[in-house]
């Protein structure tokens, strides 16, 4: 099947890259003490550039950048076939690069779930967007084997890889944590967006510090989620490497969400106050050395194998 889909590429000749966006609900309801000096308008983009990013993701709260210095993509859901053309028109019409999508509720049987992927993929055709379907919970892409399945129905799909879903709500170590990966390998081959997240096999998002260890203790014994978290984002690498155009790009955007959507963990600070336990913008800066950590690994690993 010709493909529909496409990577996002920057019009160059330049070789496949990875590029860090920061998506902007990283920046909302922040600790007291956090390291973002709280910035709006150009302001707030320029620092970001300063600071290592090389775009953002805009949310529902966002409007597009007038005249920033760096560009931006965007998000949504679709939840119907009906509803993806609109969307990918409104998208394309404020000049998004990109566009990532929570596809579905879960609840679909597998017509509707092939009904809504081609839709998607359609829409993306037609107005030149690349639009990545996001491995999200309560998603059509919830598990494992369904978004396999997807994979082997329409080969040109391409993925926004937000592991945290699956290594938390499919509890990925419970069970042969290999065979797992290996099974994955149809989506890793497909992923062109990245969300970045580290889940604990509990917790949804979780904190690591900048000498990219776990904070949090685990039994002795027990695997390191961030190791295996390595692994997932540098075989996604190594998945976008291999099927990678010229001017290809693999965004990847940290998203560590506040605890008003469950996500940060609250704990008590020494006057018994519930406090996020970690600077989420503190930790972006963090995920954004540790992701071209794991792309220098991809590309050594695929240097190796040739």
């Amino acid at each position: 099947m010709e493909s529909r889909s496409h990577f996002f590429n920057d019009g160059s000749s330049n070789p496949p890259k990875l590029s860090i966006y920061l998506n902007l609900d990283n920046l909302v309801d922040l600790r007291a003490d956090t390291r973002w000096p709280g910035l709006e308008g150009l302001a707030r983009y320029a620092h970001l550039l300063d600071d290592g990013f090389e775009g953002v993701q805009l949310t529902t709260n966002n409007a597009p950048p007038a005249n920033a210095p760096i560009p931006h993509c965007g998000l949504d859901r679709i939840n119907a076939p009906t509803e993806a053309d609109a969307i990918a028109t409104r998208h394309a019409e404020r000049g998004d690069g990109c566009l990532t999508v929570h596809a579905g509720w879960g609840l679909e049987n597998n017509d509707e779930v092939f009904q809504l992927v081609d839709a998607i993929l359609t829409a993306s055709e037609k107005y030149h967007l690349p639009i990545f379907i996001e491995t999200h919970r309560a998603t059509i892409t919830q598990d494992i084997w369904r978004t396999v399945q997807i994979t082997r129905r329409f080969p040109e799909v391409r993925f926004n890889g937000d592991f945290s879903h699956y290594y938390c709500g499919l509890e990925l170590v419970y069970g042969d944590w290999t065979e797992k990966l290996d099974f994955m390998e149809p989506i890793f081959a497909r992923v062109g967006f990245m969300h970045g997240r580290i889940a604990s096999p509990g917790c949804i998002q979780v904190s690591i510090d900048a000498g990219l260890s776990s904070k949090a203790a685990r039994p002795k014994g027990h695997p390191s989620y961030l190791d295996h978290f390595k692994e997932l984002w540098t075989r996604a690498m190594v998945g976008f490497l291999r099927g990678a155009l010229p001017g290809d790009v693999l965004i990847f955007a940290p998203e560590l969400l506040a605890s008003t959507h469950y996500y940060a963990r609250l704990i008590p600070d020494a006057s018994g106050s519930l406090v996020e336990e970690s600077d989420r913008y503190a930790q972006a800066l963090v995920y954004k050395d540790l992701a071209r950590a794991c792309f220098a690994e991809a590309q050594s690993r695929l240097t190796t194998a040739s």
